[in-house]
Order: C-alpha cells, then structure tokens, then sequence
C-alpha cells in the first residue's frame, strides 16, 4: 500500500503566490505557458515546490478556477443584491481581466475533461444566480427595447451564436433555448422566411 504524497497546504502564503504567478503566465503568454518550469520561473522558487504544491497540472488548474470562482462570485452575488442585477452582470461580465482569463481556461477546457466540468458548474450557477436575481426584482424587464442600431444588431446576432457555441463546448446550456428563439422570432418579425415556392 501506497503513502499518500504530502501536498502543501490551502491557506499557505507560498501556494497564493504560486496561484497569482500562474495566472500572470497564463495571461501574459497563454494556458500552454503554464508548467512547473513556467510557474516556478515566475514566482522565483523551484519546479519541485510547485509540484509540492500541485501534484498534476490538473490540480493547479482546478485550484486557478476555484480561487477565481471563489473571488468572483462573491462579487457578483453582494451586487446582485443591489436591486439592479442586471446592471451587475453587465459590470461583471465586463471585467477585462477575468474575461481574458476565463477565454484561456475555456481553451484549456477544450483539452481537459476535469478543467471543462468545472467550468461549466461555475458558469452553470453564476447563471442560476442571476436568474433568480431577476425574478426577485421588482425591476420592469419587459421595457420595450429603443430602435436598435444595425451596428448592434449585426453584433449580436454574430455573437451570440459564438458565445452559445462556446458555452456549449464546456458543457453550459442555460438560457441557450430562450436567446435562440428571441432571436429567431426577431428575424421572422424583420425578415420573414421566404417561401420556397
């Protein structure tokens, strides 16, 4: 029988620092800059105490998205509370840093099964979240939406599949159904489908 390694622990100021460094690396140059060597070089420590630390690449991925998700979603949940959740979302959705990480680990995911579940139980509830933000809100979403410039029109309906497609590869699928159909339903009020006959 085997001896479990030893891992360094949670809360260790070394293991932050090792977190904040593989993030810079993956920011800077990418998810394929971040190893042992890569992290190690960054913080200034050996690839060994980087291993101590994270037995696999895969558990120091999992523990770059829980440490994000962890920091996030608090965020997001004080300001949905705010009595505007939408505007919440809108202002975290629009965290440039957190968004150019979350399109790197996306592309992780496409190659790691365990990275791709996580990411999908994150997203997967920072949407329940919100939802249910707006249920409880006594705001009017039904508004009418002003005349929608064709700058934005074209961007959303190029967009919104990508961003659907996207979700869709880390296994999301929350509200998929309902922006398909607006939008389809807006496309046959504007242009109607034409008849083969």
């Amino acid at each position: 029988m085997t001896t479990p390694r030893r891992v360094g622990t949670e809360t260790s100021k070394t293991r932050a620092v090792l977190l904040d460094s593989a993030e810079r690396l993956m920011l800077g140059e990418g998810y394929a800059a971040v190893t042992y060597r890569g992290v190690a070089a960054r913080a200034g420590v050996t690839s060994g105490l980087v291993q101590y630390y994270f037995p696999t690449l895969d558990d120091l991925f999992l523990a770059l998205v829980r440490r994000r998700t962890e920091q996030t979603l608090s965020t997001l949940v004080e300001a949905l509370q705010t009595g505007q959740p939408l505007r919440a979302l809108w202002e975290f959705s629009n965290n440039r840093t957190a968004g150019a990480l979350i399109a790197e680990l996306t592309a992780l995911a496409n190659h790691r099964k365990i990275i791709r579940a996580e990411m999908a139980a994150v997203g997967e509830k920072v949407r329940a979240l919100t939802l249910e933000a707006l249920a409880r809100s006594s705001n009017d979403y039904t508004v009418p939406l002003e005349n929608i410039p064709v700058e934005v029109l074209v961007f959303l309906v190029t967009s919104s599949p990508r961003a659907i497609i996207t979700e869709q590869s880390v296994g999301m699928s929350t509200s998929h159904a309902e922006t398909l159909e607006f939008v389809e339903r807006y496309l046959d009020r504007v242009e109607p489908r034409q008849s083969d006959s």
